[in-house]
């Protein structure tokens, strides 16, 4: 069995008792990368040199007995929008093809305190606009299970990358389910914290009021210790919240006197079979462990995209417009002026997607339409958020699906872009009302792809939703991709 086969937290222990050198584990991991590359395309950047560095420097310190972290020694993938000092942060795009930022992301300096080594930077939808990880200037990223299928967006590369066993750990981000969704479609678990419980300096923007850095992993033990490396309150972010996430002893399968809310209105918009009868199986196993089960109606259900779509089009629309071929990034080479300079950077510098969206944003921030547009999706928000505020009077989590379908066909929404939005119906709630939400893995449809479970609590309550996410796991084995269909595949 390869080391990138084992669950993280026992990789580290190995690691920690001296059966494993550090060094092995990431020459397991790179080796791997590199093996996969051409297949999956997981990665826009490795850095050997570097992960086999600090391997080294950290079994100095086990050596001297200075080693500490649950996670120690374990190597790990950051998404390509995360800043890590030396290595090359392009968000996915042309226009930082060639941008290499002089400091780290706070999440990224909490990972080598912690002694986790940082081996490369995953492949993404461009600047995280997607729900397929197909909207990168570096080629589209293919599912683990089924080539010819999408891996999910826009944390399509790090989803993957564990999935197939390239590394045990990833870091992802999530504006509107962009961590949760390519867990689901590729088998793994993905935690999207609650707005503030992480700090997002150093993540490149996309919706400053939506983003969050989240974690990916093959268990919810491993997912959750992550998180808890990140977490915590970061002076350089004034959205951060001094609020550690607890993970000791709540990985138990008991849930006896646990309140579980099931939001029927909205399950009505899952339009596979397969997974609404998975969905109910599940939750009949959390009754028979105790956990008492109920549905009920959230609403605003016809309000909850349009007001997401419209929100993070308009911050996008904002963030982006430092990127003009002056300050840094690409610039186009022929130009005539400043304006023309401008126009034709921001034309050849930006993919067909985030241009859309800029264009969206633009549109609904405008004299005549904010109004009309913008003011009414926030107090849509506000009134979601409320929603979930008496939702979780009663229930511990809620739960739902996490996408409306498994992984379909790469090109599938080319051009349908209206079509794809629909796919974040489950996963843009948690954003809007800036709960903690997370997929855990579910199980098999009968075309053998992976369906996951979304699980939502209180804001800073994680540790109620990965206390649901650890039974749901017991329950259902840790998926190992079979890949089929496609060139090269096995």
């Amino acid at each position: 069995m390869s080391l990138m086969d084992i669950p993280a937290l026992e990789l580290s222990n190995k690691i920690k008792s001296k059966e494993v050198k550090v060094v092995e584990a990431v020459r397991e991991c790179l080796d791997s990368i590199n093996a996969d590359k051409d297949r999956y395309n997981c990665f826009i950047s490795v850095d050997e040199e570097s992960a086999i560095e600090q391997a080294n420097y950290l079994q100095e310190q086990l050596d001297n007995g200075s080693a500490t972290g649950d996670l120690f020694g374990v190597p790990i993938a950051v998404k390509d929008n995360i800043c890590v000092k030396g290595m090359r942060a392009t968000c996915g795009s042309k226009m930082l093809k060639d941008f290499y930022p002089c400091y780290s992301a706070t999440a990224v300096t909490k990972l080598k305190n912690a002694g986790i080594i940082v081996v490369g930077k995953t492949n993404m939808d461009e600047f995280a606009m997607g729900s397929t990880s197909e909207n990168s200037y570096f080629g589209p990223v293919r599912n683990p299970w089924n080539l010819d299928c999408v891996a999910g967006g826009s944390s399509g590369g790090s989803g993957a990358a564990v999935a197939a066993r390239e590394v045990p750990l990833a870091l992802g981000s999530d504006t509107g389910g962009s961590v949760r969704q390519p867990a689901a479609f590729c088998g793994v678990v993905g935690i999207k914290p609650t707005y503030g419980a992480v700090s997002r300096y150093g993540l490149i923007s996309y919706a400053s009021s939506f983003d969050q850095i989240g974690t990916m992993a093959k268990t919810v033990a491993d997912a959750g210790t992550l998180l808890a490396v990140i977490s915590g309150y970061d002076e350089k972010d004034s959205t951060s919240r001094d609020a550690s996430i607890v993970c000791k002893d709540i990985f138990v399968e008991e849930l006896r006197g646990v309140k579980i809310g099931v939001p029927v209105d909205l399950l009505s918009y899952c339009r596979d079979k397969e997974i609404i009868d998975n969905f109910y199986d599940k939750v009949n196993d959390l009754r028979s462990r105790g956990a008492m089960v109920e549905e009920f109606s959230l609403g605003m259900t016809e309000y909850c995209l349009p007001a997401y779509y419209i929100i993070a089009s308009a911050e996008a629309s904002s963030n982006l417009e430092r990127y003009d071929g002056v300050k840094y990034g690409y610039r186009e080479a022929s130009y005539e002026n400043l304006h023309d300079m401008y126009k034709k950077t921001r034309t050849e510098g930006f993919g067909r997607e985030v241009k859309r969206r800029i264009m969206l944003g633009t549109f609904v921030l405008s004299e005549g339409y904010y109004d009309a547009y913008y003011m009414k999706a926030l107090k849509a928000k506000a009134m979601i958020k409320d929603n979930f505020n008496r939702a979780f009077e009663k229930y511990q989590a809620i739960l739902t699906p996490v996408t409306p379908s498994v992984a379909y066909p790469l090109n599938s929404y080319e051009d349908r872009p209206v079509d794809m939005y629909q796919e974040d119906i489950f996963t843009v709630w948690a954003n809007l009302a800036g709960i903690p939400s997370m997929s855990v893995p579910s199980g098999l449809n009968k075309e053998g792809m992976p369906m996951g479970i979304q699980i939502m609590s209180a804001p800073f309550r994680e540790q109620d939703m990965l206390k649901v996410g650890y039974a749901i796991e017991k329950a259902t084995p840790i998926l190992t991709p079979f890949v089929r269909g496609g060139a090269g595949n096995e």
